[in-house]
């Protein structure tokens, strides 16, 4: 295996411009980022930027996100705790380390028992209902 190329991994002589202002976002204080609830007990808190969306999301125990698809590519990590994930009928219960690519138009879905479970989920593009449900959220608070 050959070494990473760090010289060109951290290039600031890069061909492009940059394509707005950055900022930070503490994902926990509710006044920066609303709290979005689809589901008693599943409390998500997303945060999107042009082309990706993350989105920290908490489940109580015995919650239920029902098995869905959507267009936008998902990436599934778990920070803490566990829940059981079905990705198009492989059913695994995932971990703290674990994480799950989701294809655009894969069913999947996820429940907890009798844990909680904190895990991220990143969207590319940035998940369509999710935004909508930001900005209903947000004009609400």
């Amino acid at each position: 295996m050959s070494e990473p190329d760090a010289a060109s991994y951290f290039a600031l002589d890069a061909e492009f411009t940059a394509a707005g202002v950055g900022r930070y976002v503490d994902y926990d204080d509710g006044d920066q980022v609303t709290p979005v609830e689809f589901v008693p007990g599943l409390e998500f808190r997303p945060v999107a930027g042009d082309g990706t969306m993350t989105n920290f999301v908490r489940y109580q125990p015995n919650t239920e996100a029902p098995r869905h698809a959507h267009e936008e590519e998902q990436i599934t990590f778990v920070i803490d705790g566990e829940f059981e994930f079905d990705l198009d009928g492989d059913v695994r219960t995932m971990r703290r380390g674990m994480a799950v690519v989701v294809p655009p138009g894969v069913p999947h879905g996820a429940r907890t028992f009798d844990t909680t479970c904190f895990e991220v989920d990143v969207f590319t593009p940035p998940r369509k209902v999710l935004l909508e449900a930001m900005r209903r959220a947000e004009g609400s608070a």
